[in-house]
Order: C-alpha cells, then sequence, then structure tokens
C-alpha cells in the first residue's frame, strides 16, 4: 500500500504549506502529497513550489477543478510541473459540482460525465502531440466554433513535448462516472470508498475496464482515510461528524449532492436523509448529531496502534494502491509508515 500525505492549502485564508511534514514523509517512504481546490488557493501552484523541495514525492491533485480550466491549459499547466519535476506529476481533476461550477467558474454545468470525456481526451491529444489538438465532442469542441466565434480558429500543436504518459486520475463516485474513469483514467480518486463499502463499485469498475480491455491491474486507486493516534475513538468520530453533516446536507443541491450519494450508496439513505433536513432547517448540531458512527468509523484508521493496525490490513483486502491521509503528529506519520512496509530515504533531511 503506497501512503499519500494530503495537504490542504484549499480550506485556509493563508497559503502556508506544511513543509517539514512533507519532508519527513518523504523521508519516511511516503509516496505522493496531494493538494486540492475549491474557491480559494489553487491545486498547482503548490505542487510546483514543491517540485523544487522534493525529490522523490509524487505531486498529485486531488484535484484540479474541471470548470477552472479549459482542458488545453490544464494540459499545459500539468505539462509544465512535470518538465520541473520529471516522472512525478500526477493529473488528478475533479467536476466539482454545479454551484461552483457556475457560481464561481461562470462555466455550464451541462451533461458532466460527457464533459469529463471530452476533457480527458483533450488532455490526451495535447500530452501525446500526435497532432494538432482538435476535438468535436458534446460537449467541448476544438476549434470553438459557437456563438461568437470569428471563425479563424484552427488547430494547434503543443511548442512544449510533454510526457505522452503524464498519468491522468479522475474523482468519481456516481455509477456513469466510475465506469469512465475506469475506462479512460490511469488512476481513480473515489468518493465513498472504505473497506465496508468497495464491493459496491466492483460491477461499474469492471463494465468500465472492459471497454479498454484492461483489469485492474491498470488502474491505481488512490483513496483516503482519517488517522489520528488516539485513546478516545468517540471523540475523534464525533469532532468528524460536522463536516460530514455539512457535505450531506449542505452542499449542492436537491438534485446534484455527490457527498449525499454517497452516504446512500453506502447503505445509510434514511440518515442522509434525515441529515439533509436538519441542516436545512438550520439544526446543524442535531445534523451532525445524526451522522451514523459507522459511517464515519468505516475506513477511519482512528485508536490505539493495534486498532490502526488492524484497520490498515482491512484497507488490504480492497482494490486500493494507494492511501491519503493527514496526520497531526510525527508519532502517526511514522506508524503508518511502518505498517505500510515503506523504504526510509536517509538522504532527505528533515528540519528540526
Amino acid at each position: 500500500m503506497l501512503l499519500g500525505l494530503g495537504v490542504d492549502v484549499w480550506a485556509s485564508a493563508r497559503v502556508e504549506l506544511p513543509l517539514r511534514r512533507i519532508l519527513l514523509a518523504e523521508s519516511l517512504g511516503f509516496d505522493s502529497v496531494w493538494t486540492a481546490e475549491i474557491y480559494g488557493a489553487d491545486a498547482v501552484t503548490p505542487l510546483a513550489f514543491l517540485a523544487a523541495h522534493t525529490r522523490y514525492l509524487r505531486l498529485g491533485s486531488a484535484v484540479a477543478q474541471v470548470p477552472a480550466r479549459p482542458p488545453t491549459t490544464t494540459a499545459m499547466q500539468f505539462a509544465t510541473l512535470e518538465a520541473l519535476a520529471p516522472g512525478r506529476v500526477v493529473c488528478g481533476l475533479g467536476l466539482s459540482g454545479p454551484q461552483v461550477a457556475e457560481g464561481w467558474y461562470g462555466q455550464p454545468w451541462g451533461r458532466p460525465s460527457a464533459r469529463l470525456r471530452d476533457y480527458v481526451a483533450i488532455v490526451r491529444q495535447v500530452l501525446r502531440r500526435e497532432g494538432p489538438v482538435a476535438h468535436d465532442g458534446p460537449e467541448i469542441r476544438l476549434p470553438y466554433d459557437g456563438p461568437g466565434s470569428t471563425g479563424s480558429g484552427r488547430p494547434l500543436k503543443s511548442i512544449l513535448h510533454p510526457n505522452p504518459d503524464l498519468p491522468i486520475f479522475l474523482a468519481t463516485g456516481g455509477p456513469a462516472n466510475v465506469r469512465l474513469t475506469a475506462e479512460v483514467a490511469d488512476g481513480w480518486l473515489p468518493l465513498g470508498y472504505t473497506p465496508g463499502s468497495a464491493h459496491l463499485y466492483a460491477e461499474d469498475l469492471s463494465v468500465g475496464l472492459a471497454r479498454s480491455g484492461r483489469t485492474m491491474a491498470d488502474l491505481e486507486v488512490q483513496t483516503g482515510a482519517t488517522l489520528c493516534l488516539t485513546d478516545d475513538v468517540r471523540s475523534v468520530l464525533d469532532a468528524a461528524k460536522p463536516g460530514v453533516a455539512m457535505r450531506v446536507g449542505g452542499y449542492g443541491t436537491a438534485q446534484h449532492n455527490f457527498h449525499r450519494d454517497a452516504m446512500v450508496r453506502r447503505g445509510f439513505g434514511e440518515a442522509a436523509e434525515r441529515i439533509t433536513e436538519l441542516f436545512e432547517a438550520g439544526r446543524r448540531d442535531e445534523a451532525a448529531a445524526a451522522v451514523p458512527d459507522d459511517y464515519v468509523d468505516d475506513g477511519a484508521l482512528v485508536g490505539s496502534e493495534a486498532r490502526i493496525a488492524e484497520r490498515f490490513e482491512q484497507w488490504r483486502s480492497t482494490d486500493a494502491t494507494g492511501l491519503t491521509v493527514r496526520p497531526d503528529t510525527d508519532e502517526e506519520m511514522v506508524l503508518l509508515a511502518r505498517l505500510a512496509g515503506c523504504e526510509p530515504r536517509p538522504d532527505v533531511a528533515v528540519p528540526q
């Protein structure tokens, strides 16, 4: 199991990268570091900074938002990053949701699955440089010839010669997009994937892989888990519940909420309905209390060393190839690196 370190710059008012923690992860043998974006700090710029301060860690976005950039811009940014850190870059993409796509980026939500397919196809064209980039899809067309067009657009080919095999990961959770991920992506950043729910995705993954003549051996699965070494499991689970309630009850719309869909898919439909009802009524404390313990605890690495070790073995029984964590202490990082069998890198200097 490869280990990833999540860096939540997206959630902060200032950009402050935990460089010592990142270097500690590199020295312990972690595989990757991951950034994200919503409507604050972007996902790519911090990775460029980290490219200059690390030597081994893969640098991934989980995720860069599809509505934030035309696909050619995404290809340009990640190809440039790859040129600065050869062989270490992962282009992780996600759709976001209609509130952010239309409210922040001014982009139509449209048909998200079709848009994602078009987007990946165009990024691949740029990276492979097999000819000028042109695409006639149901959601994205290049050259553009729609309303306001001058009619003078022409297909172009990247001046930069990128790594044609730069990996593309997709963050998806619904059946159609999971199938799409298994068909066209190099890796999957799953939503709602835990040891207790992994079986729910097996059929869609199989269908998507069959479309491209591949197997699970051809698809990385980089998922995530809460990590906390503690004697008080209850307090950690309770502390996580307001965030779950916010995502399930407050994100998206009545028709589009991926987090609520994930809760329903995992068999917690009644809880999802109750959380949404309470949250929309402004009863946020009650909404948090309505989050089931099992929902938070499934897949979480919380408790004593023995409990964390037992639960880490549950992750090994899934198709996950990588696990991203957000540790608070050095002790937690050392413990997980040991459980994962990481090879230390003694040549990485960690500031004291």
